[in-house]
């Protein structure tokens, strides 16, 4: 995947939920105590980090996003703890509220030779006042508007109530800014109107009264979900394999997780919300969103602790899980270099550029066709802004990483370049191809970039097509038949 990570630098975002300290007692274990038959833990070194919403706003800062926070404290030490962490983030805390008579909530975890052997939690489970839930909704009200999008981050502490979020629900949709919740407890109906809910499979096992265990059953959870619920989409969160993203009348998206020593699962939630909600505020499509948030999870479960992902962190395991396509696909600085050396060794270069959203079998065709005409095959696709201009609203259907996906996949495609509206030439002049292909449903007078084709002594060919087949006919019937 290709993101501009200093993208992130300038996006907003509000994060909604209950505020924790984590304390990690860290040591070692080589005896067992004399007083009754536990662990002796020799303490070695303690820290507090920020835990719960806490945890999302620091993996959002470790990212370069701008941060504001609406939770409920206490006003004790701990409180004092947990709003000097934020401070020190540079967070805007004027939505955090302390509430004489409530416990900050503060997690204690024992931690020897990187094996968790103890927590202990202070806490309470009691829904926040009438005059605090009063002031959240009147601070919602003035920070929605200043941000690109809302993160809720359910606990279960008593922040978040159903009326809670039905306020938070209705200030953004009149604001047009999404909402993201990562849920907790069996009634999903809470978060109604939410843009998108993140439960893992075992919240969604239990809400949705079916035992996931395989891809059949919770295919059949995320469809009683979606149904009874009343969220617009849902994301379950598989641990090692994958997510799985459900929408109103669409088949479910599975993406595959890489394989990775896990250490301790806590905090991973956090990350999937807080990178899915950048990736969104940063103008990913979801389900580009979705692929980089699964990247950035998989990353903080091989570390010890509610950890965060750092931007070179990120970048790095993102070119990594495209090391299957890296040799595929290209830039335009890349594969410019790449055809001079073709041309050098005498090789024969083949062009064919389109949208190709919705691949079908009369690309194929084409891209086999196109491939005999000489020794090096190259796609050239539109971007997706370069798509929907095309093609209109609701284009792409697939986003562009996973149509270099797809299209390196196939043996008659040796290389893809992507590009955005009026580079075609500049990636005709790049490539300088021998032969550029199109359909025979163009004429060649039609063919964008024949005048430069054929300046340098290139010729055009169009591929013979005997099907009336096209994506648009394919997705048309697919909405016929919803």
């Amino acid at each position: 995947m290709q993101i501009d990570i200093s993208r992130f630098d300038n996006c907003r975002l509000l994060v909604v939920g209950d505020l924790m300290i984590d304390e990690y007692v860290w040591g070692e274990v080589d005896r067992i105590s004399p007083e009754a038959p536990v662990q002796v833990v020799s303490v070695k070194n303690e820290d507090y980090t920020l835990g719960g919403s806490g945890n999302v706003v620091n993996n959002l800062v470790a990212l370069g996003a701008q941060v504001f926070v609406l939770g409920v404290t206490g006003t004790g030490r701990d409180s004092k703890l947990l709003l000097n962490k934020l401070n020190d983030l540079g967070v805007d805390i004027q939505g955090v509220i302390q509430e004489r008579s409530r416990p900050t909530t503060k997690k204690t975890r024992i931690i020897a030779d990187h094996q968790q052997v103890l927590r202990i939690d202070r806490e309470t489970q009691q829904k926040v006042s009438v005059s605090t839930f009063r002031s959240l909704t009147t601070l919602a009200e003035k920070i929605i508007p200043e941000v690109d999008l809302v993160l809720i981050s359910d606990y279960g502490k008593g922040v978040i109530s159903r009326s809670l979020i039905a306020d938070l629900v209705k200030i953004a949709k009149n604001n047009n800014k999404l909402t993201i919740a990562d849920p907790k407890g069996r009634a999903f109906e809470k978060y109604s109107g939410v843009s998108l809910l993140t439960p893992n499979s075992k919240e969604a096992s239990l809400a949705s009264g079916v035992e996931i265990t395989d891809g059949k059953n919770i295919t059949a959870a995320g469809k009683i979900l979606i149904e009874k619920s009343g969220i617009e989409r849902l994301l379950i969160t598989c641990g090692k394999d994958g997510m799985v993203l459900f929408e109103p009348g669409c088949e479910p998206f599975k993406i595959s997780t890489k394989a990775r020593e896990v250490y301790d699962v806590s905090g991973a939630g956090d990350t999937v919300l807080a990178v899915l909600g950048l990736g969104m505020a940063a103008g990913l499509q979801l389900k580009e969103a979705i692929t980089l948030a699964n990247t950035a999870a998989g990353l903080v479960v091989g570390k010890v602790g509610t950890a965060t992902v750092s931007k070179m962190e990120l970048l790095q395991a993102l070119q990594q899980t495209s090391a299957d396509i890296a040799s595929k696909y290209k830039s335009l600085d890349e594969i410019s270099q790449l055809c001079r050396k073709l041309r050098k060794n005498r090789k024969r270069i083949v062009m064919t550029n389109g949208c190709f959203d919705l691949l079908h079998a009369g690309h194929i065709r084409l891209f086999s066709a196109s491939k005999q005409l000489g020794d090096a095959l190259i796609v050239a696709i539109d971007d997706d802004d370069s798509v929907k201009s095309l093609k209109g609203p609701g284009r792409p259907v697939i986003g562009a990483p996973e149509r270099v996906r797809i299209l390196s996949a196939l043996d008659s495609v040796d290389y893809v370049v992507v590009f955005a509206t009026n580079e075609l030439n500049c990636v005709i002049g790049a490539i300088q191809p021998d032969v550029l292909t199109k359909g025979s449903d163009y004429k060649s007078a039609e063919v964008l970039g024949r005048k430069i084709v054929e300046n340098y002594g290139g010729r055009i060919e169009l591929i013979p097509i005997t099907e009336d087949i096209s994506a648009a006919q394919i997705i048309n019937s697919i909405k016929n038949k919803c």
